[in-house]
């Protein structure tokens, strides 16, 4: 497992980050345990989970499971309830009950909300790091305005900043390489990545005009049964691909996304020991450059908007150049 420094914390992490959505609800506490033993084996050192999972279940179990191998771990949770600085403040206490831990090393906001006020949810962060509660704080799903916006305050008062932004990313979803991965490049934020495999749409289980396997995320799920009949035609020219590279297609999608240099850990979220071996081969499978442009190709996924045409001769073009990570230099 390879290592990398996580943001401006100064931190390395592994680059696989061990999403434990699943725990409590899909595997059960002895399959949980098995999984998190087999990850840290493999030198896996970062955990993240929530306090929605499994409506706190999956805290507890992990609180349970961890023992003395926390001490080891990069630990995130997230904030539960609402987004106001009470929020923040008690989720935080209950999450380290749940986890049987006196701190965790990243708390999040889980998502932003109509009205949020920035100036009260900076202040009550810093709080919490303050006490010693979380050694660092970010954000899952903010646009880059809201996320420069809230560490402008947070200069401005010496609050600690946002070092991380946790963000939905694979093939299908990609809206994020607008704006979202070049900044993160440019002010050096961690980017953790979920739904690498696409809610498990990437792994090869689904093909268009083919029943949906029993016991699937895809028999209940709208959003794997629309982008199966969007993107049917692309999913089957991307497994035939994994299988002409000789590696599993959840492999090859993992693979896709720890490709960008703006990525710092894809979160792989399992639910047993087959599926994490999977999630692990994904690290040692390096993609060529044409590799990776041929994948990226087989879905018609890159965000339009008019501009973006490669026309001849054209020189300036701002929807590509607001995908630029190269525009700073080294």
């Amino acid at each position: 497992m390879n290592y990398i420094e996580f943001g401006t914390t100064g931190e390395q992490v592994s680059e696989m980050c061990l999403g434990t959505m699943m725990f409590g609800s899909r595997c059960d506490e002895t399959e949980s345990d098995r999984i998190l033993g087999a990850a840290i084996d493999h030198g896996v050192n970062f955990i993240d989970t929530a306090a929605m999972y499994a409506g706190g279940l999956t805290e507890e179990l992990l609180g349970r499971i961890m023992g003395s191998r926390r001490d080891n771990l990069f630990l995130a949770t997230k904030v539960h309830k609402g987004i106001d600085a009470a929020s923040i403040l008690t989720s935080i206490d209950e999450s380290l009950t749940r986890l049987r831990t006196d701190h965790v090393d990243l708390y999040l906001l889980h998502w932003p909300v109509p009205g949020m006020n920035p100036v009260e949810i900076m202040e009550a962060l810093s709080k919490v790091v303050a006490a010693g509660k979380a050694r660092f704080v970010g954000c899952c799903n903010f646009p880059a305005w809201l996320l420069a916006h809230c560490n402008s305050i947070a200069a401005a008062n010496g609050w600690p900043r946002l070092v991380n932004n946790q963000v939905a990313y694979n093939i299908i979803e990609r809206g994020i390489e607008v704006e979202i991965l070049p900044q993160a490049v440019a002010e050096h934020i961690a980017i953790t990545a979920y739904r690498p495999l696409a809610m498990g749409l990437l792994t090869g289980k689904y093909r268009w005009g083919q029943p949906l396997p029993d016991n699937s995320r895809g028999q209940t799920s709208s959003q794997i049964i629309t982008w199966l009949s969007q993107y049917g035609a692309g999913l089957d020219r991307f497994i035939d691909f994994a299988a002409k590279l000789g590696v599993e297609p959840g492999v090859l999608a993992a693979a896709w996304v720890r490709y960008s240099p703006a990525v710092t850990s894809p979160i792989i979220g399992v639910s047993s020991l087959h599926q994490l071996q999977a999630g692990i081969d994904a690290f040692d499978c390096n993609l060529s450059v044409e590799e990776y442009d041929e994948i990226t190709w087989m879905f018609d996924t890159e965000v339009k908007e008019e501009g973006l045409q490669r026309f001849p001769g054209l020189r300036y073009n701002f929807p590509r150049l607001r995908r630029n990570l190269d525009l700073l230099g080294k």
